[in-house]
């Protein structure tokens, strides 16, 4: 299935400015002293150099590229402007002639200068060394080393438990006194009841501790 014609309008407007462009500047050659096919050759060598350039700047922006876009600029549009009735193309002067006769020989130089001079390429990223592995060397296998015997440890026999020491007497001293009065309760109590005096009792009657009543009882025995 054909695709459907369509008019490209930035197509059409380049082909008019490209057309008025090179007519212009033949216009201009031709004025300035250059007839023939050499008035021709002089558009074919402006529009060269700016493919030139478009295509180094593709590439790279470098300024060589910059310069030579300028100069191109200038020569094709200089000659738009020229030719637009500011110039009196019946009476060039003499400058313009000497630009146009020199045309030819800065243009070839822009174009060797720009086709052959070498791009721009990024630096090569530095790839660090890989590291070098030690050579494997073969050994001749060797036997295991003979376990030595291990030697029984004998657990010692605990040593006899040391006697205990004598626990300090925590008898509490009773004074002499309290057992004669301890002893007439005591008496006082058998004739009354019939029986010895307990601790607790005696420890109600005196207001003594309990460590002490039995003390005293002990000793009343």
């Amino acid at each position: 299935m054909s695709r459907p014609f369509r008019v490209d309008a930035v197509l059409v407007q380049a082909v008019i400015a490209g057309a008025l462009s090179f007519a212009h500047l033949h216009d201009l050659a031709e004025a300035a002293g250059q007839t023939g096919w050499k008035a021709w050759a002089y558009p074919v060598s402006v529009d060269l150099l700016l493919v030139a350039v478009w295509r180094r700047l593709r590439t790279e922006r470098s300024g060589l590229a910059w310069f030579w876009f300028l100069v191109a600029l200038v020569a094709s549009l200089g000659a738009n402007v020229a030719t637009a009735g500011l110039l009196d193309l019946e009476h060039v002067p003499a400058w313009l002639r000497i630009v146009v006769a020199g045309w030819p020989a800065l243009a070839f130089l822009g174009g060797t200068l720009l086709a052959h001079q070498p791009a721009e390429r990024p630096a090569a990223p530095v790839s660090e060394p890989e590291p070098r592995l030690a050579p494997v060397v073969d050994r001749p296998e060797e036997s295991a080393p003979t376990p030595e015997p291990v030697p029984q440890i004998t657990t010692p026999e605990p040593a006899p438990a040391l006697p205990e020491a004598g626990m300090p007497d925590t008898t509490p001293a009773v004074p002499p006194a309290l057992i004669d009065h301890a002893r007439k309760l005591a008496a006082d109590h058998r004739t009354r009841t019939g029986t010895d005096m307990d601790t607790a009792t005696l420890r109600a009657r005196l207001g003594i501790p309990e460590d002490l009543a039995g003390a005293i009882v002990a000793q009343l025995a």
